[in-house]
């Protein structure tokens, strides 16, 4: 099966982050040598077939490699595209933000979680099994990882609707 992961934290090629090397052999030294890096952002395609051994062998192996820990999401390709093809028509797309937590699934109609992202200046508009978009009230904004990880009690990590459009574009099998 074909996943997308997000590690938490990344900016590749800057100082005091994994390296595009380091991610590369995680998901090596996971079984998946054929995992492709999009973006330099942590973002990364890969198949797999036992998703909680990949996933705890990429986070220990980076921390090996690079000496800085991170945590790392993934979520179904199928199941993100379903969720980005769905969304990907609204007319701000850059307010929106995709994130990836471990805290089960938010109820976007739960009074505390509307209280936490108004505080924020932003809104849940749809949720899953560990996943949620939220909009921002403005372009640009990152509001999305502060508000999961405030809900959940446990990391997140996000990524911005525009990205992950170009990302189903370029990963989906259409044909």
């Amino acid at each position: 099966m074909r996943y997308v992961a997000f590690l938490r934290n990344v900016n590749q090629g800057q100082s005091g982050h994994p390296s595009t090397d380091d991610i590369r052999g995680a998901f090596a030294d996971a079984g998946c040598p054929d995992a492709m890096l999009f973006q330099s952002n942590g973002t990364v395609v890969f198949a797999a077939d036992d998703l909680p051994r990949v996933l705890e062998t990429v986070t220990a192996s980076i921390a090996a490699r690079s000496g800085r820990e991170r945590d790392v999401f993934a979520i179904p390709f199928d199941d993100l595209a379903e969720a980005v093809d769905a969304h990907a028509g609204v007319m701000t797309p850059r307010r929106f933000e995709f994130t990836l937590h471990g805290g089960g699934r938010i109820d976007p109609e739960n009074p505390q979680a509307i209280r936490e992202a108004a505080a924020r200046r932003c809104a849940i508009v749809d949720a899953g099994d560990d996943w949620a978009l939220l909009r921002n009230e403005r372009d640009g904004d990152g509001n999305a990882t502060p508000v999961i990880e405030r809900l959940t009690g446990g990391p997140a990590s996000s990524r911005g609707l525009p990205t992950l459009v170009r990302l189903v574009d370029r990963f989906a099998d259409r044909g």
